[in-house]
């Protein structure tokens, strides 16, 4: 069935200020290479950038109650 495709919202780089950005190039795609329990309700990633290469750790905490 051919029929029109749904169109996929794209934020430019320079508008979309969400979400991690690489502190060396810029980049905001990257890759999770590692992840674990830190203390308490912690969670520890470690993640490598996809253009750069570079790693980072970030450090989560879980959002809500429930």
């Amino acid at each position: 069935m051919e029929g029109p495709s749904p169109e996929r919202k794209s934020w430019p780089p320079d508008e979309d200020k969400r979400g991690l950005e690489c502190r060396y190039c810029g980049c905001k795609h990257f890759r999770v290479i590692y992840t674990g329990r830190g203390w308490g309700s912690l969670h520890v990633r470690r993640r490598e950038c996809r253009h750069c290469g570079k790693r980072m750790t970030t450090w989560e905490r879980r959002v809500g109650t429930g």
